[in-house]
């Protein structure tokens, strides 16, 4: 429900005509995800914003012929259906192959198109459970904890797009050909553990849920500001160590031999632990920050989404926009990622009504008839 309509709502920020096909009457499962506002999913609207919504019973032989034809005219399929789906409706690799020899078939599943647990059912938050991602997140003395977004989904959604550009290239500019893309939700999770995997296959390492630490520098963590405010400090090189010394008036610190290095610095981090604690605890967020910026130090603090709205740079870079909803007004969502000097993409409008776009599609792509839809319509096809 999120993976492959966000992969896709990124390529249609930037111009990509993507036709959305939902079943009629009932539409994509994502319009009844939370939150909603008089009955419209805020999900849906910004999953699906700058889509055209056409609705296709692909059951039925008239709905697959006409999916068909619009394969024909494009460049590719993105899909998110449990592997076998398509092909128990007729529509394996060779048939949309044999309507467009060219077409780039981007599917994303839970485990992939191959393996033995292929067909199981796959959503967001037990995949990345089985990435191991989740087995590293939280503390030791506590149950594994799992993103508060669906992470797997929207990694997946965005690989999917990174690699059916990829082979939308090779296409046009070597082979002429179409090609599959496989992406399962758990891999671009797993792929981000990188040294991890080296790491125990040399010696059998297996790295538990620690504190910041673990990301192999000191000091590193998050920290309370004396008037409630929370921070995430990192030192990852000698530079920033003594950047942070000196702006906590702690230069001592620098001779110290517990810290002389990082490693000693990971050994002796309870300690660094604390009196940066107690730093933070002295001080209000504003006076942390005018010391730490001053001395370039890496921290930020830890925005709700209400410090995101205030925050003057959010505003600058446009990274909040507001677009206009024909049932329910103004809705506010991220703007454009990534901002491209030639080709800078735009929100045009949300996510559609159900079958919004079906005379515009079937008409103006496919030819048909003004009659013809209505047919259409009456059989439950659109």
């Amino acid at each position: 429900m999120i993976a492959a309509p966000y992969g896709a709502s990124m390529l249609a920020d930037f111009g990509a005509d993507v036709i959305k096909i939902e079943q009629p009457g009932t539409g994509d499962p994502s319009r009844n995800l939370l939150p909603h506002v008089d009955d419209v999913s805020l999900r849906y609207a910004i999953l699906n914003r700058n889509k055209r919504s056409v609705t296709l019973d692909l059951r039925t032989e008239t709905g697959r012929d006409l999916f068909l034809r619009l394969v024909a005219t494009s460049d590719m399929l993105v899909e998110n259906f449990r592997p076998g789906t398509l092909e128990r409706w007729g529509l394996d690799e060779a048939t949309l192959r044999e309507a467009n020899p060219g077409i780039i078939v981007v599917r994303i599943s839970g485990y992939g198109q191959t393996g033995p647990s292929r067909e199981l059912a796959g959503f967001g938050t037990p995949l990345t459970a089985y990435s191991g991602m989740m087995y590293l997140t939280g503390y030791p003395d506590r149950p594994p904890v799992s993103p508060p977004i669906s992470l797997a989904d929207y990694l997946a959604g965005l690989t999917g797009a990174f690699a059916g550009l990829m082979a939308l290239y090779h296409r046009d500019v070597h082979s002429g050909d179409g090609q599959v893309v496989d992406v399962s939700l758990y891999e671009p999770l797993f792929r981000m553990l990188d040294f991890q995997v080296a790491e125990f296959a040399h010696n059998g390492t297996v790295r538990e849920r620690t504190p910041f630490v673990a990301a192999g520098s000191s000091p590193t963590g998050v920290f309370k500001s004396g008037d409630g405010r929370w921070v995430v400090l990192v030192t990852s090189t000698e530079r920033t160590w003594q950047r942070l010394a000196e702006a906590i008036g702690r230069d001592d610190l620098l001779t110290d031999p517990r810290f002389r290095t990082n490693a000693d610095r990971v050994k002796h981090n309870a300690a660094l632990e604390a009196i940066l604690t107690a730093w933070f605890a002295a001080h209000t967020y504003a006076e942390a920050q005018e010391l730490l910026d001053r001395y370039g130090c890496p921290f930020s603090p830890v925005n709700s989404i209400s410090d995101i709205f205030a925050d003057p740079h959010y505003r600058a870079r446009e990274d909040i926009v507001e677009v206009s909803h024909p049932a329910i007004g103004v809705v506010a969502m991220p703007g454009i990622v990534p901002k491209l000097s030639k080709t800078p993409g735009d929100v045009v409008f949300p996510g559609p009504a159900l079958g919004a776009h079906n005379d515009d599609v079937l008409g103006g792509i496919l030819g048909l008839a003004e009659s013809e839809i209505a047919a259409l319509r009456e059989l439950g096809v659109i």
